[in-house]
């Protein structure tokens, strides 16, 4: 008998972090003491000036309508004022495509620029939900492999080293998700420099683009290689830069004619970005930075705590991250070993048992792309870090 289900859709993997997420989040909702660092989302509440905009917006009869598919006009316009003060990309609205969170514009870039076989080059780390679109729109995943040694940095050897026939684009993350890795304007001028001459696509993801500490520097590859510009699209939103991971407005960048497709793609799947959200977006963006610059000060503050905290395990090794909310440490040195007579098998087995048994949610490095590590997010209060930790700390005392 057939499945139900297509194969196509059969094959998409679980969102690894969600699904943590979600088991936390029914734990504590029946009463356990968990603490989660699964979400890769900001704690803070959305500034309140973006959410009177949207209150406003609801009386509005205007936004009780369909609107422009490819998004607002007026918040296109005003994501290409954006998206120049902030990296120095100058784009027309033309080029913005409006869509319903971050997820939906990786899709659509992938489902616009990929036939079924192209290859694209994924450095691993990665995001899980980049290897599931990129099979979604028929290209096959080529991860490039990173590890701590190397600051979870790809280099333009590795890519070179991976590069076919077949391959038409690369995914860049910088601020990485989940490894907090940010390459220095200098690695990111000679990857693109590398993109270019071989004729790739680069798709660059810079969510997390104001998250950055220390002496890290966000850069924007097309910024830097502007001959790219014509074969790079930019994903960004608002999700992590104003705590509206909710709220789901992100966008794409790109050139004039492939927004044209995908624009014309998204008509199709899900028309106009709810208008509400749009104009909490529009707000959003044409305000000041204040609000992300309070967060980045918290998020700086305990990324040291974590990290420094996991570090001083036995078995663990954590480097200190530079940007984004994320920790990456390595636990390979506990895989194989024992816990409490309990041999750990793996380190998703080891992400099952401390949160069976110190009632701690975390992700398993299998969700990605490398085994042997797990991510924490360090978006959450100091006092659930340093209790969530130590919680860790007593139970990891325990390996054999």
């Amino acid at each position: 008998m057939s499945s139900r289900v297509s194969r196509r859709i059969a094959a998409i993997t679980e969102s690894a972090t969600l699904a943590v997420d979600a088991k936390a989040k029914a734990l504590k909702a029946a009463g356990r003491p968990v603490i989660g660092f699964g979400a890769g989302e900001p704690d803070f509440p959305t500034p309140g000036y973006i959410v009177e905009a949207a209150i406003e917006a609801c009386s509005d009869p205007r936004w009780h309508r369909y609107t422009p598919a490819g998004g607002l006009p007026e918040l296109k316009e005003a994501i290409a004022a954006k998206t120049l003060r902030d990296s120095g990309l100058e784009v027309g609205a033309a080029q913005v495509l409006v869509t319903n969170g971050g997820k939906q514009a990786l899709y659509n870039a992938f489902a616009t620029l990929l036939d079924p076989g192209d290859e694209v080059l994924l450095p691993a780390p990665y995001w899980t939900t980049y290897p599931e679109s990129i099979r979604l729109a028929g290209g096959i995943p080529v991860e490039v492999m990173t590890d701590e040694t190397s600051g979870y940095r790809a280099t333009v050897e590795q890519l070179e080293a991976a590069r076919t026939e077949r391959t038409k684009m690369l995914v860049f993350v910088s601020p990485s998700n989940p490894t907090g890795a940010v390459y220095s304007p200098a690695e990111v001028q000679a990857i693109g420099e590398w993109a270019l001459e071989h004729g790739l696509w680069v798709v660059t993801d810079e969510i997390y683009e104001h998250l950055v500490y220390g002496d890290a520097e966000f850069s924007s590859m097309p910024v830097l290689v502007p001959g790219l510009a014509d074969r790079c699209v930019v994903v960004n939103g608002v999700a992590k830069t104003y705590a509206m991971t909710g709220w789901r407005v992100g966008w794409m960048i790109g050139p004039a004619d492939i927004v044209k497709a995908a624009t014309n793609l998204q008509s199709h799947a899900t028309s106009n970005v709810a208008n509400v959200s749009q104009v909490a977006a529009l707000a959003a963006v044409s305000g000041d930075l204040s609000a992300v610059a309070e967060m980045r000060t918290a998020f700086d503050r305990r990324r040291v705590l974590m990290a420094g905290m996991l570090d001083a395990i036995p078995g663990v090794a954590c480097p200190l991250p530079e940007g984004a909310f994320y920790v990456y440490p390595s636990v390979r040195d506990l895989v194989g070993r024992s816990l409490g007579g309990v041999p750990i098998e793996s380190s998703a087995h080891l992400a099952g048992l401390i949160l069976d048994e110190a009632e701690v949610a975390v992700v398993p490095g299998e969700a990605f792309g490398t085994p042997g590590y797990l991510r924490l997010s360090y978006a959450t209060s100091d006092a659930d870090i340093t209790e969530g930790v130590t919680r860790m700390a007593g139970l990891l005392s325990r390996v054999e």
